[in-house]
């Protein structure tokens, strides 16, 4: 047998990239692998071009070109998103911050600015007669001196995977300083004794798809109603889990997306005695909290087929109800002469609407919330309300599968100028990329704080301040935490007890580590709502009977 040779030589493998091509980026809160080749090969879609061989003898270079693909604009030769707390704008859209063309976000005025994106306009008065109510009656009450804001700005306390999906929504026990009530994608409702922290439990068998909002009964601080993606009013017990459905507007449960109905905004109007709720078409509902039972037919109060996601009563006149919704508006109308089309006022926004609150004291502030970054301010519902007084861009526009962002009143601040919204954008601290948790000075436009926790590295879109103490709590991913003020903090933390606790069987383990918990990957508000309503039992609360009548 012949002697074979072994090849000494190999074909020189060129590795092109295009010159013009940004910095690779990933998704929010992943990073891409060191080796650019790998993760190219892995992440991005491939171009392999080959020059043919003209001679079998010669030695030709093999010519392989990665090209890159946008996930924003869909495009080749670039890419956009978050590597690590940066992030990279799409060369063919406008600044994600600010959606303004001609810079990136990390440059962007509005992230740098002092004054956090205030955009003033003009307040022209009306001097008409509800302005001189208004002077006459409810500017004395408001505070002309500022006080100075108390920030919580320490975590306190906190549950790790509470809930077994993010986080809805939230809201503080009425008398009980020390309860907080939680809901979540999956329809559960949480009870939480914060002051205890051990002492807590979930009810799991209230709705059966995601709780967008809830109200307690003014009558009665034990019991509290809910709004439902699963078309259903609820009123439970808090002390025994027992839950009543005030309203089905799914009956026949499951029949197709086209036909099923979503109850999103909520609120509930003390005067009337009456339980208000809107739908994922346009329709306001009344429900009578005397007989349980709806009361009239439904009025079209936002654009037919569009979501109402935010109710609001005016705290001083609660025949003045505030809706915002997805066709881009916030509405103000006058519950005695409620029909469709009797709007006093549309504040007309670019984007979808998230949330619309009138302030908490006077009632005479509006406070919105939209999908293009922007905070928006009217000082003064009786004056001109064709703009708004303040515009302050903010990050809150999301791409992914989170709770929607919200801005919400201080209801202590007797000058009801301070708000908190959680930001989207990550920063870089110290290495570490944090979602921070801001207080803004809505009569400046000033960021007076940004509140972080290095351990907490997932974004908190649910947050809410305390009605009477200085206490911040926030819901992030499926996780809660309470937020209070450093020198208050260090004196009431005992050193012995566990501040922290986690929730799980395998749990336990994993508490001395991050407070990460894990983000939902889908928020199809249909996605469960096949096998539940397939289902004829419902699963039990996970924990025994809480109490919590008393005030503390």
């Amino acid at each position: 047998m012949p002697p074979q040779t072994r090849r000494t030589s190999f074909p020189t493998v060129v590795i092109e990239r295009d010159t013009d091509s940004e910095e690779s980026s990933s998704d929010e809160e992943e990073e891409e692998e060191e080796d650019v080749v790998e993760a190219e090969e892995v992440e991005n879609e491939e171009a392999i071009e080959e020059e043919p061989v003209a001679k079998k003898r010669e030695k030709v270079p093999i010519t392989i070109s990665l090209k890159k693909v946008c996930k924003v604009c869909k495009r080749t030769g670039h890419e956009a998103g978050f590597k690590g707390a940066t992030y990279i704008d799409c060369p063919m859209k406008p600044c994600f911050l600010c959606k303004m063309p001609g810079h990136t976000t990390m440059n962007c005025p509005h992230r740098v600015a002092t004054e956090h994106g205030v955009i003033p306009a003009p307040h022209r008065n009306a001097h008409n007669s509800m302005e001189y109510v208004f002077e006459r009656q409810i500017r004395p009450s408001v505070s002309k001196i500022k006080p100075a804001f108390v920030v919580p700005d320490q975590v306190h306390c906190g549950v790790i995977r509470y809930h077994s999906r993010r986080v809805t929504c939230l809201e503080f026990h009425p008398t009980n300083n020390n309860i907080l009530l939680s809901g979540d994608k999956k329809g559960q409702l949480g009870v939480w004794d914060f002051g205890k922290v051990h002492e807590k439990i979930v009810y799991g068998n209230i709705h059966g798809c995601i709780l967008n909002n809830m109200k307690f009964n003014p009558a009665n601080d034990g019991t509290v109603y809910a709004a439902s993606s699963d078309g259903t009013i609820s009123c439970t017990d808090l002390e025994t889990g027992i839950s009543l459905s005030l309203m089905n507007l799914n009956p026949n449960g499951w029949q197709g997306p086209s036909s099923w109905r979503m109850l999103y905004g909520l609120d509930v109007n003390p005067e009337k005695g009456l339980v208000l709720v809107a739908d994922n078409v346009g329709l306001l509902y009344l429900v009578d909290m005397r007989s349980n039972s709806k009361v009239g037919e439904a009025t079209l109060i936002h654009k037919k087929g569009s979501k109402v996601v935010g109710l609001h009563c005016n705290p001083v006149q609660p025949d003045l109800l505030l809706s915002c919704g997805n066709d881009h508006f916030a509405r103000i109308w006058d519950m005695r002469q409620l029909k469709a089309g009797s709007s006093l006022y549309n504040l007309a926004h670019k984007r979808v609407v998230n949330s619309a609150y009138f302030s908490p004291q006077s009632g005479s502030k509006i406070l919105t919330t939209s999908q293009d970054n922007r905070l928006r301010v009217w000082d003064s519902i009786f004056g001109n309300l064709d703009s708004p007084s303040r515009e302050i861009v903010h990050s809150h526009d999301f791409n992914r599968h989170l709770t929607p962002f919200r801005a919400e009143w201080d209801p202590k601040d007797p000058s009801e100028s301070l708000v908190v919204i959680g930001r989207y954008i990550s920063e870089n601290y110290n290495g570490a990329a944090l979602h921070p948790i801001d207080f803004i000075d809505i009569s400046t436009g000033q960021l007076i704080a940004e509140v972080t926790e290095p351990n907490i590295t997932t974004i908190s879109p649910v947050n809410k301040l305390h009605p009477r103490d200085d206490v911040l709590a926030s819901g992030s991913s499926r996780s809660l935490f309470i937020w209070r003020p450093k020198e208050e903090s260090e004196i009431v933390q005992e050193k012995d007890e566990k501040k922290i606790i986690v929730c799980g069987g395998k749990a336990e383990k994993k508490l001395n580590k991050k407070f990460a918990g894990e983000s939902d990957d889908s928020d199809d508000d249909l996605s469960t709502l096949k096998s539940k309503n397939s289902k004829t039992g419902k699963a039990a609360p996970k924990t025994s009977r809480y109490t919590i009548k008393g005030k503390r």
